[in-house]
């Protein structure tokens, strides 16, 4: 930062990125128009330069050496338009914070009435607007067809009654910037509208006041990215604002178990419930029995796995203890809302081992990522050896009659094997090395913060698989009870059906399985109902009688059973664990209400 002033009331910040042509005459332009109505020590204007490739570094140092009044905030990297205005408005040193556009496509002479506005304490904050009834300002139909599209969804959606909220003129009082600015996500053109709709939501004081614009120039907005950009940001304000507050953990549950009333109701019209009983009934109960026995057998490896996880993170726990800690969080997901038992088993391990949140949910996004990796990988192997087979290709085609086109999905099912399986390769070797390039990659497709987010996502999913990855014979190893796990769960599957004397070659029946129970594992991954109950065997039966001659009865009925013996196998254990470890799932829960994942991983 250049130059310096004494301690103005008004600070005026210029975002400018790539203004050489006009920084020079903006920045006299506007102080000799702020001259024109406060005292000279009562302002500052400051040039935001935001990662600029041109001269627009150079003018900006320029000018501040020359005038007192002008300072400069440089950033070498592309902040975005709303990064660089929140920096410079906290480096700024006035009481009103006020910003306008470079091009001074608003007439100067409105900007009295904007700092005024909230100089005088009358307002929090004020902004500038070319959609004013009767004072609605003449733009091109590629920038004004866009910017009423915008408004509308903003006024619809988010319940705003500002009619322009991204017109380049605004000013806000200090004090409400400080209280707003945290809860702003966005860092480029949505800012200030975010700004705006959050300060009508915590009921400040908003003057909107009809100004002259004239556009300078061509839009530095991407019509189809930026446009898109901000559409998904309304969107994420929407579900923040009006949506998320009125999901709580009561409201989840009784919206899940509606669905899946409905989704019942629904099968019921086509399908016979009572065939599907009647199936069930007739089950080879030691065949369930062998399953049952199976499936308690995979437990020990999930609490080793987790050890070997945690080891990696610097503490080391007994297996059986382990074990007893993600036995009870997988009984709190069967009973919890929106997968509610990780942060139970974080819990446990920091009440009865010490291990800080932080890593607890560390070791816990550690255990999902091989979890979906594993679950990827096995399907994805699976189902380009069943294709490349021939087997695939043939059943698509009978099923659709022998159509020519059942070929070419066969076909499209294998690229998507081939897909996962390079996905998982991908970030497996991303995994082993010492650097995460995923923000770098995704910058090139969007710069926006839509992008960062995006980036934010996979950066940390590849970052908590790094954790494990940085010792090989660690991630063999979990790699390798991670298989096991899963191969357990298929086999049980498949014996279930076997127990309903289905009748499939081995190598069809393994297939199928894995499909089936991939996909069903995948599908709880949505948090509609608890344990996923009525995702697992919609998902389940669809793959079961998509891939093989079953029908529906049986394929639904291996799919309950399937479920409920391993949901049975968890309560079970999960209530043993609870009671040999002297916890308690509710008052786990209670402890844990106000820590979630992102907050702990901040402390």
């Amino acid at each position: 930062m250049n130059g310096s002033t004494g301690d103005p009331t008004v600070s005026v910040v210029l975002p400018a990125y790539n203004e050489e042509a006009t920084l020079e005459d903006t920045v006299e332009t506007t102080l000799s128009t702020l001259a024109g109505f406060l005292s000279e020590d009562d302002f500052e204007v400051i040039v935001a330069e935001d990662g600029c490739a041109d001269r627009t570094p150079e003018i900006a140092d320029r000018l501040a050496a020359a005038d007192d009044r002008v300072r400069h905030v440089h950033s070498d990297d592309r902040l975005g338009r709303g990064g660089a205005l929140e920096r410079a408005f906290e480096a700024a040193n006035g009481d009103v914070l006020v910003y306008f556009d470079t091009d001074l496509a608003t007439d100067m002479s409105h900007l009295e009435e904007l700092v005024e506005s909230v100089r005088s304490g009358e307002y929090d904050l004020a902004t500038g607007s070319r959609w004013m009834p009767g004072r609605e300002a003449e733009r091109p139909a590629k920038r004004g067809i866009p910017s009423r599209g915008f408004n509308l969804l903003v006024r619809t959606l988010l319940g705003s009654e500002v009619r322009d909220h991204q017109c380049g003129f605004k000013a806000i009082s200090r004090d409400a910037f400080r209280d707003l600015i945290a809860d702003v996500e966005d860092d480029h053109w949505f800012w200030d509208t975010e700004l705006l709709v959050r300060a009508q939501r915590e009921g400040y004081r908003i003057k909107e006041f009809p100004v002259s614009w004239e556009p300078k120039g061509d839009t530095k907005v991407d019509l189809v990215r930026d446009v898109l950009g901000m559409g998904s940001q309304i969107g994420r304000l929407w579900w923040q604002l009006s949506v998320r507050p009125r999901i709580t953990p009561r409201v989840s549950f009784g919206a899940g178990l509606l669905l899946v009333a409905v989704a019942v109701a629904l099968m019921s019209t086509y399908i016979d419930f009572g065939d599907v009983l009647r199936e069930m009934r007739r089950a080879n109960p030691r065949l369930l029995g062998v399953a049952v026995v199976l499936y308690t057998l995979s437990w020990p490896i999930r609490g080793y796995r987790y050890g070997d996880i945690l080891r990696e993170l610097g503490f080391v726990e007994r297996s059986g203890f382990l074990t007893g800690a993600v036995f009870i969080s997988q009984t709190g997901n069967l009973v919890l809302p929106a997968r509610g038992g990780d942060a139970v088993r974080a819990y446990i391990v920091k009440m009865r081992r010490s291990i800080p949140y932080p890593s607890g949910f560390a070791s816990l996004a550690a255990e999902r990522v091989f979890d979906l990796l594993t679950l990827a990988g096995l399907s994805g192997v699976v189902l380009v050896g069943y294709t490349a087979s021939g087997r695939l290709g043939e059943v698509i085609v009978a099923i659709s009659g022998g159509h020519p086109a059942g070929r070419t999905a066969a076909f499209v099912a294998m690229g998507v094997g081939l897909a996962a399986i390079a996905t998982v390769l991908g970030v497996v070797f991303s995994a082993r090395s010492d650097t995460n390039r995923i923000r770098s990659i995704v910058s090139r497709i969007s710069g926006d913060s839509y992008g960062e987010a995006v980036a934010d996502v996979l950066e940390r999913f590849v970052g908590d698989l790094q954790r494990v990855g940085g010792d090989p014979i660690a991630f063999s190893r979990v790699g390798a009870t991670s298989i096991a796990i899963w191969v357990i769960d298929v086999l049980v599957a498949a014996l279930v059906l076997l127990a309903l004397d289905v009748v499939l070659d081995p190598v069809t029946l393994l297939a199928v399985c894995f499909f089936a129970v991939s996909v069903g594992n995948l599908a709880k991954v949505i948090p509609i109902s608890p344990g996923g109950i009525g995702l697992y065997e919609g998902a389940f039966t669809a793959l079961v009688v998509g891939l093989t001659p079953i029908g529906v009865s049986t394929a639904l009925g291996a799919a309950v059973l399937d479920h409920a013996l391993k949901n049975v196998v968890t309560l079970v254990g999960g209530v043993i664990s609870m009671l040999a470890l002297n916890v308690s799932l509710t008052t786990a829960v209670e402890e844990t209400s106000d820590v979630n994942e992102t907050d702990a991983l901040s402390e």
